[in-house]
């Protein structure tokens, strides 16, 4: 399969892109801003499966012309078979101290740059291709919620609707999106929401289930925002 997902230089979406190239006859292409730690997953990738096909792609969801990334996707995979929506950020702010430029930059991070990937891909995408997000129990209506993150977790919320709405847009096409509400697992960006908490779900445990869900899931899902959670936190 022709394989694409952001954030892929850190946390889930790094093992996410392990798990995916575990398969040779799949192409993995990694997006994230940091070549160095794309350089990296490269090279553990290589050293656990020689023969993978993982393209690191060094690019800037938020502030980076997406035009440029069309001739590559063309050149190098022609078609997508899944798109996984990983890359996010988080501030951690009381309500009294978030500002509406934090606002702003969550949307951003969490949602614009998603619906941007998403409208520039579905060209390379036909009937039987899934798109998954990446949500977060903290947007999950009715789920608990935490002091500090109110702008992380609206912009999820966002995100969450945006998929619901995608999926009726896209039911013409055979494209089927679905998005993945994630509780805590052990990443870097747990440690900045919940300092010192340690997750009972590992990184990789987690990057393995939203692996294993982009290639089988839209077979029993379209248009849902599904709960992983073990922990909130």
């Amino acid at each position: 399969m022709n394989i694409i997902i952001t954030g892929a230089s850190s946390g889930i979406g790094f093992e996410a892109a392990l798990e995916l190239s575990l398969d040779t006859k799949n192409k993995v292409v990694c997006i994230a801003r940091s070549a160095d730690k794309l350089r990296k997953l490269h090279e553990i990738a290589k050293s656990i499966t020689p023969e993978c096909t993982l393209l690191p792609v060094a690019f800037d969801l938020v502030n980076d012309d997406y035009n440029t990334l069309i001739p590559f996707i063309e050149q190098r995979l022609g078609s997508v078979d899944i798109l996984i929506n990983n890359a996010g950020a988080l501030i951690n702010k009381p309500l009294l101290e978030t500002t509406e430029i934090d606002l702003a930059e969550m949307l951003e991070h969490n949602v614009m740059s998603h619906f941007k990937m998403t409208r520039y891909m579905l060209r390379f995408m036909s009937t039987g291709s899934h798109i998954v997000n990446i949500g977060s129990m903290g947007g999950f209506q009715g789920s608990v919620k935490f002091p500090g993150l109110a702008a992380y977790s609206a912009s999820k919320a966002a995100l969450h609707t945006l998929t619901e709405c995608m999926a009726q847009e896209l039911i013409q096409t055979g494209i089927k999106i679905n998005c993945l509400a994630l509780g805590s697992a052990q990443t870097e960006m747990l440690e900045t929401a919940f300092p010192g908490y340690e997750s009972p779900v590992m990184a990789f445990e987690m990057g393995k289930y939203v692996a294993d869900f982009a290639k089988t899931g839209h077979k029993f899902f379209n248009g849902k925002i599904l709960p992983v959670a073990v922990t909130t936190p």
